[in-house]
């Protein structure tokens, strides 16, 4: 297995900031929703594991002492959507300054981690009477729930997982406690029951308003863009977001548009803007 500096393109030495830049660049080019290449897949979980353990410190001493055999690569991969959506009506705000979305303010912020490997149910002891452990769940899991499988002192239980846990959630389970972590997902930044995305249109969809497919945690639906829309336009989509947990209903989505401003137009084009 390779090294997983070396799988990032960093040195060892490599600050928290320079991880996340070199994660961030190679996860969209390898990206399998963006690259169809055969080997895009095993590189995309590659470059995820190593980001898993080179961004968590605790992981990341481990590996500088023991190396890489404590770290077998075994994360799932993402869940693919087809379902094709359906119109439907939001309320949008323009600005940076608008609520829930100050983590879009640096774009690396938006794509924290993919798929890594983890192990799947560990423990350590907690206190004299209750035992801790802690189940990694990927983003797919955590959002829509699950029931795990898992081995517990030696034997099996079957765990529900409700829809909407995070990193940290605590779920009593007997005399133990089971504390959840969630690999994030690449398209999607979570912030408590809220979703945050980033859709890149074209001038020409910007100002003349376009229909355009969007993923969302449930399945693809279709989004109205209004003609004149801004740069940096976010679209609030309420109920779109996660179960909460601790009351009824559920968060919203944000969808921050960028616009694509041709680099190299043609005469005609040029002659076209001038008139426009």
């Amino acid at each position: 297995m390779k090294n997983f500096y070396e799988v990032l393109g960093i040195s060892k030495n490599a600050t928290i900031a320079e991880i996340k830049k070199a994660y961030r660049t190679l996860a969209m080019k390898y990206h399998p929703d963006r690259n169809k290449a055969k080997d895009a897949s095993e590189k995309f979980k590659e470059i995820s594991h190593a980001y898993e353990i080179l961004s968590d410190p605790q992981k990341r001493q481990t590996y500088d002492q023991v190396g890489d055999e404590s770290f077998q690569q075994g994360g799932p991969q993402q869940r693919q959507y087809t379902q094709e959506g359906s119109p439907y009506t939001y309320s949008y705000q323009s600005g940076k300054d608008a609520q829930g979305f100050s983590g879009f303010t640096d774009p690396n912020d938006i794509f924290e981690q993919f798929f890594g490997g983890g192990s799947s149910f560990s423990n350590r002891q907690s206190g004299p009477t209750r035992q801790t452990y802690t189940l990694t769940l990927n983003f797919d899991e955590a959002v829509h729930g699950i029931e795990k499988t898992v081995v517990i002192d030696g034997e099996q239980k079957n765990i529900k997982i409700p829809a909407g846990v995070d990193t940290g959630t605590k779920i009593r389970y007997g005399n133990h406690d089971i504390v959840m972590e969630v690999t994030p997902n690449p398209l999607f930044e979570r912030k408590g029951a809220d979703i945050f995305t980033e859709e890149n249109i074209t001038f020409k969809q910007a100002a003349l308003g376009d229909i355009i497919t969007i993923k969302t945690i449930d399945h693809p639906i279709k989004l109205r863009i209004p003609m004149g829309t801004q740069p940096e336009t976010i679209i609030r989509l309420s109920g779109r977001g996660l179960p909460k947990l601790k009351e009824l209903g559920k968060g919203d989505m944000y969808v921050k548009i960028s616009v694509t401003i041709p680099r190299v137009l043609s005469e005609k084009q040029k002659e076209l803007f001038e008139k426009f």
